[in-house]
């Protein structure tokens, strides 16, 4: 795509009211737009990295034999009276009643529904297991919706939900989870750290968390660095290891999933059972998997900035590669083009800066979006036939020929 068309408007300016440097920086970059408080729109650049994160998620669930659906936002409230949560729920319900004085919730979670689903569906031991998810559109009734996307009414969660005969099938299954969710945030290069959490009105006897350490982060943690263990620090009594006893240390840090073993919390509940081998009626033993992908969004720039900008890991950067034209000369310019279209051709994604602007503006927007491979057209490698090719998050830049610069972008 060519700079010059694209729906790209940057700011010096740093956004009123911001408190964090994700929101600045994605606000300042044109990735979003804030429409008022908890609620923002994603902008093309917003919606490019958002895409990658929800085709890595959903590449991690189809492997561990997710199946993807959607279910309704609008949910009635008769399911959520047999589960009673209608009135519990924290945060409470967004509420709305229909032109029939019927009432409704905008989910904020989907248990009530997949569970009815399950329920008309499942008979029989042979159906079991399996798990769905979706990614989808939630809202949440936020006293206090800040931090950008790291905190908001409307948003897009992955969830999903598996179904089993027994509590041992269940807690296999749940280790397919973690694992796949250590795939997923390593393939977005995030370190994180999973802890013993609370269930809190999701429900479930056992319930871990996926955190990643930053000090802007509302939560906190506790961590021993003697031994493998780590809490949230809500769950904790006191501040000792239960393994070696010595003092853990408090950490701050962005809470990017929540996976639970729900057992049979909702089944129980609305009447969701199977027939086992025995012909005895038992409930479904069930689990449930969270991510949100907005949060998710804003934690990796939490991560990954510096003074200049964004630093996009390569997998999320929206994309593959910002071709810049800094060139005077008409040969120059045909060369950067020559290449555009050659990178277009081989389905590399290249954002071109085209536009009529100084070499320093360029060069600041470029390190303001953060795309992780750059490659630099000037009069002088031009004139050598070569390419200067820089990682936003390496100081040193190699010049390349057109067919080694190729070579290195086709991997």
């Amino acid at each position: 795509m060519l700079q010059s068309k694209c729906f790209i408007k940057t700011t010096r300016e740093k956004p009123k009211n911001v408190d964090n440097i994700s929101t600045e920086l994605l606000i300042r970059a044109g990735f979003i737009d804030k429409l008022s408080s908890g609620i923002y729109t994603l902008l093309p650049l917003g919606f490019k990295v958002f895409k990658k994160i929800e085709n890595i998620i959903r590449e991690e669930m189809n492997e561990i034999s997710g199946e993807e659906i959607s279910m309704p936002v609008l949910q009635p409230k008769s399911i959520w009276d047999e589960s009673g949560r209608w009135k519990t729920i924290d945060p409470p319900l967004f509420q709305t009643e229909d032109r029939h004085k019927k009432l409704f919730a905008l989910g904020p979670t989907h248990e009530e529904v997949i569970t009815k689903i399950v329920r008309e569906r499942i008979k029989s031991y042979k159906d079991l297991p399996f798990m769905l998810y979706q990614i989808q559109t939630k809202f949440r009734n936020e006293l206090r919706a800040t931090g950008g996307l790291l905190r908001t009414r409307e948003f897009v969660m992955k969830d999903a939900y598996s179904f089993h005969e027994d509590k041992a099938d269940l807690e296999g299954y749940y280790e397919k989870i973690a694992a796949a969710y250590g795939n997923i945030f390593a393939r977005m290069q995030l370190e994180v750290i999973n802890v013993t959490a609370s269930s809190g009105t999701i429900g479930g006897k056992v319930s871990h968390e996926y955190m990643v350490l930053a000090e802007t982060g509302e939560d906190k943690v506790m961590i021993c660095k003697n031994c493998d263990i780590a809490s949230n620090a809500e769950v904790m009594k006191d501040d000792k290891c239960p393994k070696c006893k010595k003092t853990m240390e408090e950490k701050s840090a962005i809470e990017v999933a929540h996976i639970f073993q729900l057992g049979m919390t909702y089944s129980e509940k609305m009447n969701a059972s199977f027939i086992n081998q025995n012909g005895e009626k038992n409930p479904i033993e069930m689990g449930c998997y969270g991510i949100g992908l907005g949060r998710l969004l804003a934690t990796i720039v939490e991560v990954f900035h510096d003074k200049k900008g964004i630093v996009w890991p390569e997998n999320v950067s929206p994309f593959d590669v910002h071709l810049i034209d800094i060139s005077t000369k008409k040969t120059s310019k045909k060369m950067a083009f020559e290449l555009y279209r050659e990178l277009d051709k081989q389905k590399i994604e290249v954002l071109m800066d085209d536009r009529d602007e100084s070499v320093g503006v360029k060069l600041s927007t470029a390190d303001l979006l953060g795309i992780y491979k750059r490659i630099i057209v000037s009069d002088k490698t031009a004139e050598a036939f070569k390419f200067e090719l820089k990682y936003r998050d390496k100081k040193e830049a190699k010049l390349l020929s057109k067919e080694e610069l190729l070579k290195i972008l086709r991997k």
